[in-house]
């Protein structure tokens, strides 16, 4: 992936993505720890570096899913909200979202999904829809 255009493009970028991971993680209307923990994890171990937008602290960009997903946490939206939220954004910037960038989002919004007893139904139809709209 290539550096964002500016600070804006990439923290409006990585807080749409933490929408989509809320609405995976909160799809069976709780968002439990372990969902966290592992996009925390996956953040650190993936996300961070991956194009190298940093905000006016020197922070990675990146982090931005991590506060999204808190906030949202904390003021507990509708998940299917969220997503379309995610959905719309991302049907206005296709260009962002190359075949890395979706295999990413794929692979965190999986293991988000796994990450607690396993798949549950309402995670499963979030990860049809999500699976439909990285392929368009």
């Amino acid at each position: 992936m290539k550096k964002l255009p500016s600070t804006y493009a990439a923290e409006k970028f990585y807080e749409n993505l933490g929408k989509l991971f809320y609405a995976i993680a909160a799809a069976d209307k709780v968002v439990r720890e372990q969902e966290v923990k592992s996009l925390k994890k996956i953040v650190k171990t993936k996300w961070l570096g991956l194009e190298g937008s940093m905000d006016e602290f020197g922070t990675d960009e990146a982090y931005q899913m991590e506060v999204m997903l808190d906030w949202l946490e904390d003021n507990r939206p509708d998940a299917n909200e969220a997503f379309n939220e995610f959905k719309d954004y991302k049907m206005e910037h296709e260009q962002l979202f190359d075949q890395e960038v979706n295999k990413l989002i794929w692979k965190t919004a999986d293991a988000i999904a796994s990450s607690f007893a396993g798949k549950n139904k309402s995670e499963l139809i979030m990860l049809s829809k999500l699976k439909s709209i990285l392929q368009t």
